[in-house]
């Protein structure tokens, strides 16, 4: 807990608030989730900013000069108490957002945005930071210190630092408008994804549905008091399998329609309006801080440094990504013609017959995978894969508290038997939570002021079956598992001295590049031969199912890169624009239509669902990170075949010591090249696509 004043120590001490109490038990300690009430949050988040501002203020009133521990050290510990809160506050934010959370995380949002703007802004503060800065060199500071101060100068320049104070009031009035906006964004997402649910009533409705479907939608819809119907949920766990099986084509556009108009309705919770005034907002903030669009201020901090260069990589896989559409579109056709079906392949059809092509060209169906692939069997592959590649091992723990009781934890220590964190796993679609799958860190790794353990979490939306029935996931889902994995490794394989570097807090680019890399094992024979096992005969995968899975593995890249990258240009575009009036709808439409866009296929996120670009800066004019750092894993990946297979020893420590370990102490550059001998190259993507590699030039 940070050390406050005495009236402020003592109010902490005395309260009852058990987001304010330090973590207490074994491991290092852990949150006290069965405690925390939503009225908790407020008073927690005011005495936490509160805490921070008494630690400001103590640093800037110092009368001795800037250094490093005076400074910047003593910024590292001056919010660790609101980080603690806002944390937990996160998790409710994601995982248990009801009705009376919204209406505090309305409340807060833009205090908070207020309260960040009014640390950046300290002018007494800034000029500490950019003394320690300025003397970086010559002050006797350790590579790591070194880095930390760069970050914090950076961050605090890139944020209005150095404006006037009109401009800084302009910049924070901003701020805090797109804190409530932000935060109507992603509620409103959340409550489409919530109300619209699609309940089945016989088997005419069911008819091409795999039993794992039919099992997940009795259940879902069961859960919802609707026994004896089955429900499809408007999450994309729910979605996909429906439109990848059923029958019913007429079902099949309902679904997709009602998916793909998320925030989008022309009610209450439509997000057109919220998209125009985000985009306003951005490009202001962005010129008042000399940059000539919100994209050029947001790729500043890069691996790509600029739009241009993270344009140009989109456009290299995009010509190739549209012609093998184009292949898949004219394979679908064509079965569909042989069938009879007498209809134009659309959106809502991609899904059904590509898996119909799947069958013709490699004999392999999704239906024939889908028994392998068991939600716990995975998971214990994943721990496995950590084992031999990391050195991580994990066992289930009982007693530490938990927000629901979906949620499950295990111990991780390293080879040496040694404590290195928690894992929480929160896999199970619920009311209230947002859907996809992501990664948190709840404590972040650090060991200046002494050992303190990570605490991370994966979380997912898989739809419960019945009772007493394992879980069944597609391969698709199965890759998601481990690429979130892959987060929680950097994580948890973090081994840095000071928070602000720990973890993945990398660049936006290259944070995506550990938990691509991860997904690269869930194919290898080993993992498939021991984990992939049937659910009823706990018989492993016939080895030649595994080579049909493999020889597929280019299956359908026109499509996923396509949809991906469609998002991703768009996201890009959009923040190109600078000043102008946007009317999303239009924008979208028009954007797509000159990048030759096929009518098949719609943007993996439209604009008025895209929480990655919309409900926070952190993927905005960054979604293209995905590509950029699968260029990386690609790369890397091929770095393990060259020696010799995924198991290398040598080729994993390397990885472990330069990309997984060092958080965010080394430029991201530096460090892949240390890994690697020399900068990626994007051949390796295009191999993995299955896309044309360009010949090499001449000298």
């Amino acid at each position: 807990m940070v050390l406050a004043p005495a009236g402020l120590a003592a109010l902490l001490a005395a309260s009852p608030n058990p987001l304010l109490a330090p973590w207490t038990g074994p491991y290092g300690g852990a949150p006290a989730f069965d405690q925390v009430k939503v009225e908790h949050f407020k008073p927690a988040l005011e005495a936490g900013m509160a805490a921070e501002r008494a630690a400001v203020d103590r640093i800037t009133a110092e009368a001795a000069p800037p250094t490093f521990a005076n400074t910047i050290a003593a910024m590292e510990r001056a919010d660790r108490l609101l980080k603690q809160v806002r944390n937990v506050y996160e998790v409710w934010s994601s995982t248990m957002s009801g009705p009376e959370f919204q209406s505090v995380e309305r409340d807060m949002a833009p205090r908070l945005a207020a309260f960040q703007d009014e640390i950046t802004q300290n002018e007494a503060l800034f000029r500490r930071v950019a003394a320690v800065y300025d003397a970086r060199e010559r002050a006797g500071l350790t590579s790591e210190q070194k880095r930390l101060a760069w970050l914090y100068y950076t961050t605090f320049a890139r944020t209005g630092a150095k404006l006037d104070p009109p401009g800084k009031k302009r910049l924070s009035e901003i701020n805090q408008r797109l804190a409530a906006l932000y935060t109507d964004f992603a509620q409103n997402v959340l409550a489409d994804e919530t109300d619209y649910v699609l309940f089945l009533d016989g088997e005419r409705d069911l008819a091409g549905l795999p039993d794992s479907v039919r099992s997940a939608a009795a259940a879902a819809a069961e859960s919802r008091g609707k026994k004896g119907q089955w429900a499809i949920l408007n999450t994309r766990s729910s979605m996909e399998p429906f439109l990848t099986y059923s029958e019913r084509r007429d079902l099949r556009e309902k679904v997709w329609r009602t998916y793909y108009s998320r925030g989008d309705n022309g009610d209450a919770k439509d997000n057109k309006k919220a998209i125009a005034e985000i985009l306003a907002l951005r490009a202001e903030r962005a010129r008042l801080l000399g940059f000539p669009t919100y994209a050029h201020w947001s790729l500043d901090d890069s691996m790509a440094k600029t739009p241009e260069r993270a344009m140009a990589l989109m456009e290299a896989v995009w010509t190739p990504a549209v012609a093998r559409v184009k292949e898949e579109v004219a394979e679908m056709q064509a079965i569909a013609d042989r069938e009879g079906a007498a209809v134009r392949i659309a959106p809502w059809d991609y899904r059904y017959y590509a898996e119909k092509v799947r069958k013709d060209r490699y004999d392999l169906d999704e239906a024939e995978v889908k028994p392998y692939l068991q939600l716990e069997k995975l998971r214990e592959g994943m721990f496995w894969v950590a084992g031999e590649v990391f050195g991580l091992r994990f066992s289930p723990v009982q007693g530490v508290p938990v927000c629901h009781p979906d949620v499950v934890v295990y111990e991780v220590k390293d080879d040496a038997g040694r404590h290195v964190g928690l894992w929480y796993f929160d896999p199970w679609a619920r009311p209230g939570k947002r859907s996809g799958a992501w990664m948190s860190a709840y404590r972040d790794q650090e060991r200046f002021d002494g050992e303190i353990p990570t605490v991370v979490s994966n979380n997912a939306n898989f739809v419960k079956g019945a009772a007493g029935e394992p879980v069944l996931v597609s391969w698709d889902d199965a890759e998601t598992m481990f690429h979130e994995f892959g987060h929680a490794l950097h994580g948890l394989s973090s081994r840095v001295s000071y928070p602000s570097l720990s973890g993945t807090s990398v660049a936006r680019d290259y944070v995506e590049f550990p938990s691509q890399i991860l997904e690269r094992w869930l194919l290898t024979p080993e993992v498939l031969s021991r984990f992939a096992l049937h659910y009823r005969t706990g018989q492993p995968m016939p080895r030649e199912l595994a080579q049909k899975i493999e020889r597929a593995s280019t299956f359908r890249q026109g499509f996923d890169t396509v949809e991906y990258l469609a998002s991703a240009l768009v996201d890009m575009k959009l923040h190109l624009a600078g000043a102008r009036p946007i009317d999303p709808d239009a924008f979208e439409r028009e954007s797509l239509a000159a990048l030759g866009m096929p009518s098949e296929i719609v943007m993996r996120h439209r604009t008025p669902q895209f929480t990655h670009v919309f409900s926070s800066d952190d993927y905005a004019a960054g979604y293209y990170a995905y590509l950029w750092s699968d260029v990386l894993a690609a790369d890397a990946w091929e770095a393990f075949t060259e020696a010799g297979g995924p198991w290398d020893k040598a080729v994993a420590g390397r990885l472990r010591e330069n990309v997984f370990s060092v958080g965010n102490t080394i430029d991201p550059a530096d460090g892949y090249r240390a890994f690697r001998g020399r900068d990626a190259r994007i051949d390796a993507l295009m191999r993995k696509r299955g896309f044309p590699v360009a010949a090499p030039k001449a000298d």
